[in-house]
Protein backbone atom coordinates (compact mmCIF):
# COMPACT_ATOMS: atom_id res chain seq x y z
CA UNK A 1 0.00 0.00 0.00
CA UNK A 2 1.37 3.60 -1.55
CA UNK A 3 1.07 6.37 1.83
CA UNK A 4 3.04 8.79 -0.29
CA UNK A 5 1.49 12.02 -1.60
CA UNK A 6 1.40 12.71 -4.77
CA UNK A 7 3.50 16.34 -5.89
CA UNK A 8 0.56 18.10 -6.00
CA UNK A 9 -0.55 17.13 -2.53
CA UNK A 10 2.64 18.07 -1.03
CA UNK A 11 2.80 21.75 -3.06
CA UNK A 12 -0.58 22.13 -1.17
CA UNK A 13 0.55 21.49 2.17
CA UNK A 14 3.96 23.53 1.61
CA UNK A 15 1.69 26.39 -0.18
CA UNK A 16 -0.94 26.63 2.89
CA UNK A 17 2.30 27.08 4.94
CA UNK A 18 3.80 29.66 3.52
CA UNK A 19 0.71 31.49 3.63
CA UNK A 20 0.18 31.32 7.10
CA UNK A 21 4.02 32.88 7.70
CA UNK A 22 2.92 35.51 5.16
CA UNK A 23 -0.59 36.78 5.94
CA UNK A 24 -0.55 36.41 9.84
CA UNK A 25 1.22 38.41 12.23
CA UNK A 26 4.89 37.57 13.04
CA UNK A 27 4.38 36.61 16.59
CA UNK A 28 1.38 34.69 15.85
CA UNK A 29 0.48 31.91 18.34
CA UNK A 30 -2.94 31.67 17.09
CA UNK A 31 -6.58 31.38 18.85
CA UNK A 32 -9.39 28.84 18.19
CA UNK A 33 -12.97 29.18 17.76
CA UNK A 34 -13.24 30.33 21.67
CA UNK A 35 -11.33 33.56 20.80
CA UNK A 36 -13.09 34.05 17.19
CA UNK A 37 -16.66 34.45 17.97
CA UNK A 38 -16.35 35.82 21.72
CA UNK A 39 -13.62 38.94 20.83
CA UNK A 40 -14.13 41.56 18.19
CA UNK A 41 -10.36 42.63 17.21
CA UNK A 42 -9.98 38.12 16.67
CA UNK A 43 -13.30 38.16 14.84
CA UNK A 44 -12.10 41.20 12.21
CA UNK A 45 -8.88 39.02 12.14
CA UNK A 46 -10.72 35.97 10.97
CA UNK A 47 -13.11 37.37 8.39
CA UNK A 48 -10.17 39.08 6.81
CA UNK A 49 -8.32 35.73 6.59
CA UNK A 50 -11.64 34.64 5.39
CA UNK A 51 -11.46 37.03 2.11
CA UNK A 52 -8.01 35.72 1.73
CA UNK A 53 -9.01 32.29 1.53
CA UNK A 54 -11.74 33.00 -0.88
CA UNK A 55 -9.60 34.77 -3.45
CA UNK A 56 -7.38 31.80 -3.59
CA UNK A 57 -10.27 29.10 -3.94
CA UNK A 58 -9.08 27.28 -0.86
CA UNK A 59 -12.63 28.06 0.96
CA UNK A 60 -14.77 25.80 -0.69
CA UNK A 61 -11.95 23.90 -2.41
CA UNK A 62 -14.19 20.21 -2.81
CA UNK A 63 -17.07 22.15 -3.96
CA UNK A 64 -18.32 22.15 -7.56
CA UNK A 65 -17.16 24.90 -9.48
CA UNK A 66 -21.02 26.04 -10.38
CA UNK A 67 -21.09 26.90 -6.63
CA UNK A 68 -17.89 28.56 -6.53
CA UNK A 69 -15.11 25.57 -5.12
CA UNK A 70 -12.12 24.52 -6.83
CA UNK A 71 -13.62 20.88 -7.42
CA UNK A 72 -10.35 19.70 -5.57
CA UNK A 73 -10.30 16.30 -4.24
CA UNK A 74 -11.13 14.76 -0.87
CA UNK A 75 -7.40 14.07 0.11
CA UNK A 76 -6.11 17.96 -0.92
CA UNK A 77 -9.55 19.18 1.18
CA UNK A 78 -7.88 16.88 3.97
CA UNK A 79 -4.32 18.36 3.82
CA UNK A 80 -6.29 21.78 3.91
CA UNK A 81 -7.68 20.92 7.10
CA UNK A 82 -4.84 19.85 9.03
CA UNK A 83 -2.62 22.43 7.55
CA UNK A 84 -4.88 25.42 8.84
CA UNK A 85 -5.02 23.31 11.85
CA UNK A 86 -1.74 23.23 12.31
CA UNK A 87 -0.72 26.71 11.44
CA UNK A 88 -4.08 27.91 13.79
CA UNK A 89 -5.20 29.87 11.55
CA UNK A 90 -8.60 31.17 11.84
CA UNK A 91 -11.72 32.09 9.41
CA UNK A 92 -11.59 28.56 7.48
CA UNK A 93 -15.03 27.74 7.83
CA UNK A 94 -17.12 30.67 7.02
CA UNK A 95 -19.01 30.76 10.11
CA UNK A 96 -19.03 26.91 12.03
CA UNK A 97 -20.85 25.01 9.70
CA UNK A 98 -20.68 26.94 6.87
CA UNK A 99 -18.49 24.90 4.62
CA UNK A 100 -18.41 21.55 7.08
CA UNK A 101 -22.21 21.29 6.90
CA UNK A 102 -24.54 23.41 5.41
CA UNK A 103 -22.89 23.70 2.20
CA UNK A 104 -22.79 19.66 1.82
CA UNK A 105 -26.54 19.16 3.10
CA UNK A 106 -27.93 22.21 0.62
CA UNK A 107 -26.03 20.65 -2.12
CA UNK A 108 -27.52 16.92 -1.27
CA UNK A 109 -30.84 18.06 -0.20
CA UNK A 110 -31.67 21.43 -1.23
CA UNK A 111 -33.38 22.78 -4.05
CA UNK A 112 -32.00 24.20 -6.82
CA UNK A 113 -33.35 28.00 -5.65
CA UNK A 114 -31.62 27.22 -2.14
CA UNK A 115 -28.19 26.14 -3.72
CA UNK A 116 -27.86 29.43 -6.27
CA UNK A 117 -28.73 31.57 -3.17
CA UNK A 118 -26.19 30.26 -0.39
CA UNK A 119 -23.37 28.18 -1.71
CA UNK A 120 -21.68 31.09 -4.01
CA UNK A 121 -21.85 33.50 -0.90
CA UNK A 122 -20.67 30.76 1.51
CA UNK A 123 -17.98 29.92 -0.71
CA UNK A 124 -17.09 33.17 -0.92
CA UNK A 125 -17.27 34.31 2.79
CA UNK A 126 -20.23 36.66 2.33
CA UNK A 127 -22.07 34.80 4.08
CA UNK A 128 -21.51 33.22 7.54
CA UNK A 129 -23.24 30.02 9.30
CA UNK A 130 -23.71 28.16 12.41
CA UNK A 131 -26.38 25.08 13.40
CA UNK A 132 -29.46 25.00 15.87
CA UNK A 133 -29.69 22.00 16.87
CA UNK A 134 -29.13 21.74 20.51
CA UNK A 135 -31.73 22.72 23.66
CA UNK A 136 -31.10 23.17 27.29
CA UNK A 137 -32.73 19.47 27.38
CA UNK A 138 -32.14 18.03 24.37
CA UNK A 139 -28.50 17.57 23.36
CA UNK A 140 -27.77 13.86 22.06
CA UNK A 141 -30.79 12.81 22.36
CA UNK A 142 -31.86 15.54 19.63
CA UNK A 143 -35.31 13.26 18.88
CA UNK A 144 -36.23 14.96 21.44
CA UNK A 145 -36.09 18.77 20.84
CA UNK A 146 -39.40 20.78 21.56
CA UNK A 147 -38.40 23.79 19.35
CA UNK A 148 -41.54 23.62 16.92
CA UNK A 149 -42.63 25.15 13.79
CA UNK A 150 -46.32 25.57 12.68
CA UNK A 151 -47.22 25.55 9.71
CA UNK A 152 -49.44 28.43 8.26
CA UNK A 153 -49.92 29.47 4.76
CA UNK A 154 -46.72 30.21 3.00
CA UNK A 155 -44.21 30.16 5.92
CA UNK A 156 -43.39 28.52 9.22
CA UNK A 157 -43.68 30.06 12.85
CA UNK A 158 -41.43 28.88 15.00
CA UNK A 159 -41.77 28.77 18.96
CA UNK A 160 -38.78 27.17 21.17
CA UNK A 161 -35.21 27.99 22.45
CA UNK A 162 -31.63 26.58 21.38
CA UNK A 163 -27.99 26.71 23.35
CA UNK A 164 -24.38 26.42 22.85
CA UNK A 165 -24.74 27.80 19.24
CA UNK A 166 -21.54 28.55 18.36
CA UNK A 167 -21.03 32.46 17.02
CA UNK A 168 -24.72 33.05 17.01
CA UNK A 169 -24.01 36.45 17.89
CA UNK A 170 -22.13 36.93 14.78
CA UNK A 171 -23.20 34.25 11.66
CA UNK A 172 -25.61 35.47 9.46
CA UNK A 173 -27.68 32.33 8.75
CA UNK A 174 -28.32 28.90 10.82
CA UNK A 175 -29.69 25.63 10.29
CA UNK A 176 -32.22 24.75 12.40
CA UNK A 177 -33.96 21.87 13.13
CA UNK A 178 -37.75 21.71 15.13
CA UNK A 179 -40.76 19.14 15.16
CA UNK A 180 -43.02 20.31 12.62
CA UNK A 181 -45.32 17.18 13.39
CA UNK A 182 -45.38 16.96 17.42
CA UNK A 183 -47.78 13.96 17.17
CA UNK A 184 -44.97 11.52 14.64
CA UNK A 185 -43.14 8.92 16.04
CA UNK A 186 -40.05 10.87 17.85
CA UNK A 187 -37.18 10.65 14.49
CA UNK A 188 -40.13 11.16 12.00
CA UNK A 189 -41.67 14.94 12.81
CA UNK A 190 -38.59 16.95 12.55
CA UNK A 191 -37.81 19.23 9.68
CA UNK A 192 -34.46 21.71 8.30
CA UNK A 193 -35.26 25.11 8.20
CA UNK A 194 -33.34 27.86 7.07
CA UNK A 195 -33.23 30.99 9.29
CA UNK A 196 -31.79 34.43 8.95
CA UNK A 197 -30.52 35.15 12.55
CA UNK A 198 -32.07 38.62 11.95
CA UNK A 199 -35.57 37.68 11.05
CA UNK A 200 -37.83 39.65 13.77
CA UNK A 201 -38.86 37.30 16.97
CA UNK A 202 -35.09 36.08 17.38
CA UNK A 203 -33.15 37.01 20.40
CA UNK A 204 -29.28 36.05 20.89
CA UNK A 205 -28.30 35.52 24.57
CA UNK A 206 -24.38 35.03 24.80
CA UNK A 207 -23.24 32.53 26.99
CA UNK A 208 -19.59 32.68 28.94
CA UNK A 209 -17.95 29.09 28.88
CA UNK A 210 -14.76 27.96 31.08
CA UNK A 211 -12.07 29.73 29.19
CA UNK A 212 -13.45 33.19 29.70
CA UNK A 213 -14.89 33.93 26.37
CA UNK A 214 -18.48 33.98 24.86
CA UNK A 215 -18.15 32.32 21.52
CA UNK A 216 -21.14 30.13 22.38
CA UNK A 217 -24.66 31.69 22.64
CA UNK A 218 -28.32 30.63 23.54
CA UNK A 219 -31.14 31.62 21.19
CA UNK A 220 -34.68 32.04 21.76
CA UNK A 221 -37.33 31.71 18.76
CA UNK A 222 -40.63 33.61 19.57
CA UNK A 223 -42.75 33.67 16.35
CA UNK A 224 -40.23 33.86 14.10
CA UNK A 225 -41.75 33.71 10.32
CA UNK A 226 -39.82 31.24 8.14
CA UNK A 227 -40.93 31.30 4.56
CA UNK A 228 -41.84 27.44 3.39
CA UNK A 229 -38.99 28.03 0.23
CA UNK A 230 -36.35 28.11 3.45
CA UNK A 231 -37.29 23.94 4.08
CA UNK A 232 -34.74 21.94 3.08
CA UNK A 233 -35.82 18.55 1.47
CA UNK A 234 -39.33 17.12 2.20
CA UNK A 235 -41.12 18.41 5.79
CA UNK A 236 -40.27 15.76 8.33
CA UNK A 237 -37.38 14.32 6.47
CA UNK A 238 -35.72 16.16 8.87
CA UNK A 239 -33.72 13.20 10.93
CA UNK A 240 -32.40 11.61 8.21
CA UNK A 241 -30.87 15.02 6.54
CA UNK A 242 -29.01 15.40 10.13
CA UNK A 243 -27.54 12.42 10.43
CA UNK A 244 -26.09 12.52 6.89
CA UNK A 245 -25.07 16.28 7.88
CA UNK A 246 -23.12 15.06 10.60
CA UNK A 247 -21.27 12.47 8.49
CA UNK A 248 -20.24 15.22 6.66
CA UNK A 249 -19.17 17.34 9.84
CA UNK A 250 -17.19 14.46 11.29
CA UNK A 251 -14.96 14.02 8.38
CA UNK A 252 -13.34 16.91 9.46
CA UNK A 253 -11.39 14.95 12.63
CA UNK A 254 -8.72 15.95 10.42
CA UNK A 255 -8.38 19.33 12.06
CA UNK A 256 -7.85 17.93 15.68
CA UNK A 257 -4.43 15.93 14.11
CA UNK A 258 -3.50 19.35 12.67
CA UNK A 259 -4.30 20.63 16.36
CA UNK A 260 -2.39 18.36 17.96
CA UNK A 261 1.11 18.14 15.57
CA UNK A 262 1.23 21.35 16.63
CA UNK A 263 1.07 21.23 20.29
CA UNK A 264 2.93 18.17 19.93
CA UNK A 265 5.85 19.91 18.08
CA UNK A 266 6.01 22.43 20.95
CA UNK A 267 6.27 20.00 23.46
CA UNK A 268 9.16 18.50 21.98
CA UNK A 269 10.74 21.88 21.62
CA UNK A 270 10.25 23.11 24.84
CA UNK A 271 11.95 19.69 26.39
CA UNK A 272 15.17 19.95 25.27
CA UNK A 273 14.95 23.27 25.56
CA UNK A 274 14.01 22.67 29.29
CA UNK A 275 15.89 19.78 29.67
CA UNK A 276 19.43 21.66 28.64
CA UNK A 277 18.98 25.16 30.92
CA UNK A 278 16.61 24.09 33.62
CA UNK A 279 15.92 20.01 34.20
CA UNK A 280 12.95 20.21 36.38
CA UNK A 281 10.52 18.62 34.22
CA UNK A 282 10.53 15.63 36.10
CA UNK A 283 12.43 12.19 34.88
CA UNK A 284 13.61 12.44 31.08
CA UNK A 285 12.66 8.83 30.59
CA UNK A 286 8.96 9.31 31.69
CA UNK A 287 8.77 12.39 29.59
CA UNK A 288 10.07 10.60 26.64
CA UNK A 289 7.98 7.74 27.02
CA UNK A 290 4.67 10.19 27.43
CA UNK A 291 5.71 12.79 24.37
CA UNK A 292 7.14 9.26 22.24
CA UNK A 293 3.13 7.42 22.64
CA UNK A 294 1.74 10.89 21.59
CA UNK A 295 3.88 10.95 18.14
CA UNK A 296 2.41 7.43 17.91
CA UNK A 297 -1.17 8.23 18.33
CA UNK A 298 -0.76 11.57 16.12
CA UNK A 299 -0.23 9.07 13.32
CA UNK A 300 -2.36 6.64 13.51
CA UNK A 301 -5.25 9.27 14.18
CA UNK A 302 -3.90 10.89 10.99
CA UNK A 303 -4.36 7.72 8.86
CA UNK A 304 -7.53 6.87 10.08
CA UNK A 305 -8.98 10.53 8.22
CA UNK A 306 -6.64 10.14 5.27
CA UNK A 307 -8.49 6.53 5.22
CA UNK A 308 -11.52 8.39 5.30
CA UNK A 309 -10.22 10.84 2.45
CA UNK A 310 -9.23 8.00 0.42
CA UNK A 311 -12.69 6.02 0.52
CA UNK A 312 -14.50 9.46 -0.51
CA UNK A 313 -11.92 9.35 -3.79
CA UNK A 314 -12.95 6.00 -4.91
CA UNK A 315 -17.09 7.31 -4.22
CA UNK A 316 -17.09 4.86 -0.91
CA UNK A 317 -19.38 6.73 1.29
CA UNK A 318 -17.48 6.19 4.97
CA UNK A 319 -19.99 6.04 7.79
CA UNK A 320 -18.60 3.96 11.00
CA UNK A 321 -15.17 5.00 9.46
CA UNK A 322 -15.43 9.00 10.16
CA UNK A 323 -16.67 7.44 13.66
CA UNK A 324 -13.63 6.01 14.29
CA UNK A 325 -11.25 9.04 12.90
CA UNK A 326 -13.56 11.71 14.89
CA UNK A 327 -13.14 9.88 17.89
CA UNK A 328 -9.45 9.00 18.07
CA UNK A 329 -8.47 12.23 16.64
CA UNK A 330 -10.49 13.99 19.33
CA UNK A 331 -9.78 11.73 22.45
CA UNK A 332 -5.84 11.91 21.28
CA UNK A 333 -5.86 15.99 21.15
CA UNK A 334 -7.03 16.13 24.90
CA UNK A 335 -4.33 13.26 25.61
CA UNK A 336 -1.70 15.51 23.95
CA UNK A 337 -2.99 18.87 26.14
CA UNK A 338 -2.63 16.59 28.92
CA UNK A 339 0.40 15.42 28.37
CA UNK A 340 1.90 18.89 28.22
CA UNK A 341 -0.32 20.29 31.16
CA UNK A 342 2.45 17.62 33.29
CA UNK A 343 5.28 18.56 31.59
CA UNK A 344 4.91 22.13 31.93
CA UNK A 345 3.56 21.39 35.99
CA UNK A 346 2.73 24.20 38.04
CA UNK A 347 3.16 27.39 35.40
CA UNK A 348 0.31 25.25 32.62
CA UNK A 349 -2.17 27.08 34.41
CA UNK A 350 -1.06 30.62 33.35
CA UNK A 351 -2.71 31.73 30.39
CA UNK A 352 -1.74 33.22 27.40
CA UNK A 353 -0.43 37.22 28.11
CA UNK A 354 0.84 35.96 31.52
CA UNK A 355 5.02 36.79 31.27
CA UNK A 356 5.81 33.20 33.51
CA UNK A 357 3.37 31.66 30.85
CA UNK A 358 5.49 28.55 28.62
CA UNK A 359 5.09 28.02 25.40
CA UNK A 360 3.09 31.45 25.43
CA UNK A 361 -0.02 29.49 27.11
CA UNK A 362 -1.15 28.06 24.27
CA UNK A 363 -1.08 24.33 25.90
CA UNK A 364 -3.37 26.26 28.74
CA UNK A 365 -5.70 27.15 26.21
CA UNK A 366 -5.61 24.12 24.29
CA UNK A 367 -6.89 21.55 27.60
CA UNK A 368 -9.39 24.48 27.89
CA UNK A 369 -10.54 23.90 24.31
CA UNK A 370 -10.45 20.25 23.86
CA UNK A 371 -12.72 19.66 26.48
CA UNK A 372 -15.70 20.36 23.78
CA UNK A 373 -13.86 18.05 21.04
CA UNK A 374 -15.48 15.08 22.46
CA UNK A 375 -18.71 16.90 22.49
CA UNK A 376 -19.37 18.33 19.39
CA UNK A 377 -19.95 16.36 16.11
CA UNK A 378 -21.30 13.69 18.34
CA UNK A 379 -20.13 12.89 21.34
CA UNK A 380 -17.38 9.94 22.67
CA UNK A 381 -20.14 7.58 23.61
CA UNK A 382 -22.57 8.06 20.42
CA UNK A 383 -20.12 7.72 18.01
CA UNK A 384 -18.56 4.23 20.04
CA UNK A 385 -22.46 3.19 19.54
CA UNK A 386 -22.62 3.95 15.83
CA UNK A 387 -18.90 1.78 15.61
CA UNK A 388 -20.40 -0.95 17.57
CA UNK A 389 -23.66 -1.12 15.68
CA UNK A 390 -22.37 -0.53 11.93
CA UNK A 391 -19.21 -1.21 11.96
CA UNK A 392 -19.04 -4.43 14.22
CA UNK A 393 -23.02 -5.23 13.65
CA UNK A 394 -23.93 -5.49 17.17
CA UNK A 395 -27.18 -5.86 18.38
CA UNK A 396 -28.80 -2.98 20.09
CA UNK A 397 -29.49 -2.81 24.12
Amino acid sequence: MEYTLSQEELFLRQEISAFAKTELPQDWIGFGVLEEYGDDKAWELSQYIVKKLALKGWLAMAWPKKYGGSEASPMEQAIYREEMAYWRVPGIDVGPAGIPIVGPTLMTFGTEEQKQEHLPKIASGEETWTLLYSEPNSGSDLASIQCHAMENNDHFTIYGEKIWVTGGNRCDWCMLAAQTTPDAPRHEGISLLLVNLKYKGLRVKPLTSLTGYQENTQIFLDGVQVPKSNLIGEKNRGWYYIMVALDFERTFGIGFVGCARRMLDELVNYTREEERNVGTLGKPSTIRSSLAEMAIECEVARLLCYRVAWMQEKGIVPNYEVSMAKNLSAEMCQRVANVGMQIIGPYSQLRPGSKWAQIQGVITRNYLYTVTHTIYMGTSEINRNIIALRGLGLPRG
